[in-house]
């Protein structure tokens, strides 16, 4: 058997245009056994491939197991000193893309000193609600992780460092 026949899962493309890198985040529920300790809704970033065409970059993104009845998504592309959020539904064999982009509750962080920012909790399978991206290279920021004995929990802080600016996004429950 060949090794791309065991792979499961979906892909899709998109062209970005000079000094623009789009990332795209899938938003995943909880599971029911866990949401009495775990939050609702959790983001995971998509794997991309990256081909130069030209002064543009097409990326293929990848979702590994779509759920059958679709994949919400969200889409933030970084350009000069800004970022414009959409939200995208991957259903069956098409993206369909919010033709107006998505507000929302955003933060920049920057600071003089290194610091850490906002203690979450994973769910059992290590998800979380929060990311931190960094604006010049827009990699996620990488949580460290720790066990909290008195709340039986793993959960994480992201170090920021001195004179860096970073974009954070979390996915809440409407109340």
């Amino acid at each position: 058997m060949d090794e791309l026949d065991e792979v499961q899962g979906k892909y899709f493309s998109i062209t970005d245009p000079k000094d623009v890198d789009t990332v795209i985040y899938q938003i995943n529920r909880t599971e029911k056994e866990f949401l009495k300790t775990s939050p609702k809704y959790t983001v995971e970033r998509l794997d991309c491939a990256v081909e130069f065409v030209g002064d543009k970059t097409r990326k293929t993104f990848f979702v590994d197991n779509p759920a059958p009845d679709g994949n919400h998504l969200i889409i933030f592309s970084f350009g000069k000193g800004r970022v414009v959020v959409n939200s995208g539904f991957l259903d069956y064999d098409q993206v369909k893309i919010s033709k107006k982009p998505t507000p929302l509750n955003i933060k920049t962080l920057y600071s003089e000193e290194e610091t850490e920012f906002k203690e979450f909790a994973y769910t059992p399978n290590m998800k979380r609600q929060i990311s931190i991206i960094d604006l010049e290279t827009t990699e996620e920021v990488k949580p460290v992780l720790y066990f909290d004995e008195e709340a039986n929990e793993v959960k994480g802080k992201c170090k920021l460092k001195p004179y860096k600016k970073y974009f954070a996004f979390e996915v809440r429950e409407k109340k």
